[in-house]
């Protein structure tokens, strides 16, 4: 969720009318790749869950379960991280990469919850996400402060949830999905600020959409996990 990698300044001679432009069409490309990039995870998700041979391929080799996972993490550092060195190609290539490889390890949400339960979700996780992204774009308050809270409270809900697998308590998992469902609602308008801001700024059009790709990548993490510990709540009867 690292912006800063652009290193751009305001425009001297930059009206308001080309700024806010500018700055519309960036968030409709972000808003329309985000979009994209669910369906991706969709397909990939419920295309390997309808097959027990691709169930059995992907889930049945944990060497191939560790190098899906660790490609993953490594495209989430290399997006953000070496974007300026990278086409605008390449960086739209490996997003959709990146959310192909998630929609497989989203496959056993499908076996673990009923189709009601995850449609269900879904559109109580697009409400909850939908309302919390035009606060961030439309707020006069700078949210900065509270994303770096966020993000201190990310870390300590990752340290949480590794806790709690050895101690399998469920009213720790509870907590967990509280505090997750909070910290990603407040990342989805800080995120939906920060790119914006940073639309505002940027002029050049390769890396106005490199942007575009960035904050799409950003909003679709906030969007799954958003969605994954709502479906702890509603998602009670299993499958």
């Amino acid at each position: 969720m690292d912006y800063n990698n652009s290193h751009s300044t305001p425009p001297p001679f930059y009206g308001v009318h080309e700024v806010t432009t500018q700055v519309n069409a960036v968030m409709k490309r972000v808003y329309v790749r985000m979009f994209i990039g669910l369906l991706i995870s969709a397909f990939c998700a419920m295309g390997v869950a309808s097959s027990n041979a691709a169930l059995n391929f992907f889930f049945g080799n944990q060497i191939f379960m560790w190098v899906m996972l660790i490609g993953m993490f490594v495209m989430a550092w290399v997006i953000p991280a070496r974007m300026q060195k990278m086409s605008s190609g390449t960086v739209l290539l490996l997003f959709m990469l990146f959310s192909a490889l998630m929609g497989l390890c989203l496959a056993p949400v499908f076996l673990l919850y009923k189709i009601g339960t995850i449609v269900y979700t879904f559109f109580i996780t697009a409400g909850m996400f939908g309302a919390m992204s035009v606060y961030g774009y439309f707020t006069k308050n700078d949210l900065s402060r509270m994303g770096s809270i966020l993000i201190m409270a990310l870390f300590g809900l990752i340290i949480a949830t590794i806790v709690n697998i050895f101690l399998a308590n469920s009213t720790m998992e509870w907590i967990i999905s509280i505090a997750g469902v909070l910290i990603f609602s407040g990342l989805t308008a800080w995120d939906t600020q920060s790119v914006k801001r940073m639309a505002s700024y940027n002029v050049d059009p390769s890396m106005a959409d490199k942007l575009a790709t960035l904050g799409a990548m950003n909003l679709y993490l906030d969007f799954i996990n958003l969605f994954l510990y709502l479906l702890r709540f509603v998602g009670g009867n299993r499958d």
